[in-house]
């Protein structure tokens, strides 16, 4: 899946509109609480300021639900990302998107000048993909760049439907995300384990199937791995449970092997929360009236000793309730492994990010996906549509 990026085309004097995800958290008085995502956006943006082009920046917040609401404005976006930039980002504030606001600043625009125009879902048409807004943001600029990785699942004006007025590109996001993510499952160096958590067995059906035909190891641990014991005949008692999905585990396991490693040892809890009493159990020996809240010591050592030999890992979902102290040595001791091995480990959206991170350990995976949903349906083998649209190499 080879796509142009913005090295492969002329940007200098040329207008860019650029599709970033600054879907940033704001707190009451709308300081940004989290910049993650704005300082994801930086390379691409540097890039093409730094190459002379005149750059248009759009994005998403929240769900305004195609009206203008001010609480979901990006002004504040504008304004920590001039800090960032160290130069000023000019915010076109037309609560229609593409107003007289925006036409003005890009009119008025020299080689290397930013713009940011306002939310894009203040307009109805943009998650219907109408072809009238995507006209309109296209008549801005000379080429398109996507850049928003957490947004490409959706096929929305201002991720797909202006690649077909503009010639698209990828930026260096969403680049990065193809080449790990893509490669990891396309494409891994071998052994490639698995590693999927997180509450519910329904939620990750597709990705399932995806990766047991092409992993060495599959490691299901977190609130599914409950469904899976249940398949076994084990009582789960209070833990988490999809009764609908059991046959469906049951399956997997067959068609699975020796490839699939459940855990072998739980922590039980008399309630859901970090103070509560809780003890470790083997494997089938949850009781009445327990439920269970992480992977227990001996499981954290065969799930450690299988992701050891790995070349490539993938990780998606958690081990355990890891907001909760008492409940995420699991989910710790996983992604502490991962930080020592010598392989690709690539941390697939969602819950495993914030793990990660809330383990001090980011910086020491080869890549972190920006994009939960999006990562997610990479996994399931699906095509993005916001990449699709962009131009092949």
């Amino acid at each position: 899946m080879n796509k142009k990026t913005i090295e492969d085309i002329l940007v200098k004097g040329k207008k860019v509109l650029v599709r970033c995800d600054f879907n940033v958290p704001l707190d009451a008085d709308r300081n940004i609480t989290d910049e993650n995502r704005i300082v994801g956006a930086i390379p691409t943006i540097k890039y093409l300021v730094d190459n002379g082009a005149k750059v248009i920046l759009c994005s998403h917040m929240g769900k305004p639900k195609g009206e203008p609401k001010p609480e979901f404005s990006l002004a504040p976006v504008a304004k920590r990302l001039s800090e960032k930039l160290g130069k000023e980002v000019i915010f076109a504030a037309d609560d229609n998107v593409v107003g007289e606001n925006a036409k003005k600043a890009v009119a008025e625009m020299n080689d290397g000048d930013v713009v940011l125009l306002e939310n894009t879902r203040y307009r109805a048409e943009e998650t219907k993909n109408i072809e009238t807004f995507s006209k309109e943001l296209a008549s801005l600029a000379d080429i398109f760049v996507n850049d928003a990785f957490g947004t490409a699942h959706r096929a929305h004006c201002s991720t797909v439907g202006v690649a077909d007025y503009l010639p698209a590109v990828c930026g260096y996001l969403i680049q990065k995300e193809i080449e790990f993510l893509g490669n990891a499952v396309n494409n891994p160096v071998r052994p490639l384990v698995a590693i999927l958590g997180g509450s519910k067995v329904s939620s990750k059906i597709s990705v399932i199937e995806n990766l047991l035909d092409k992993v060495d190891k599959l490691i299901i641990g977190g609130g599914m791995a409950y469904t899976f014991m249940a398949a076994k005949g084990y009582e789960v008692g209070d833990s988490l449970l999809e009764k609908d999905y059991i046959d469906y585990a049951k399956e997997m396991m067959a068609k699975a092997g020796d490839k699939l490693l459940l855990p072998i040892d739980t922590v039980v809890a008399k309630e859901f929360n970090n103070d509560a009493e809780s003890k470790i159990v083997g494997e089938g020996a949850i009781e009445a009236g327990w439920q269970g809240l992480d992977i227990g010591p001996k499981t954290i050592e065969l799930f450690s000793d299988a992701v050891k030999s790995a070349k490539t890992v993938v990780w998606n979902g958690p081990m355990g309730v890891f907001e909760m102290e008492n409940f995420a040595k699991g989910t710790n001791a996983i992604a502490q492994v991962l930080a020592e091995i010598d392989a690709t480990t690539v941390i697939g959206g969602g819950d495993s990010v914030a793990a990660v991170n809330q383990a001090g350990l980011g910086d020491k995976m080869s890549h972190i996906s920006t994009g939960g949903g999006a990562s997610l349906e990479f996994l399931e083998g699906k095509q993005l549509p916001g990449i699709v649209a962009l131009e092949d190499k």
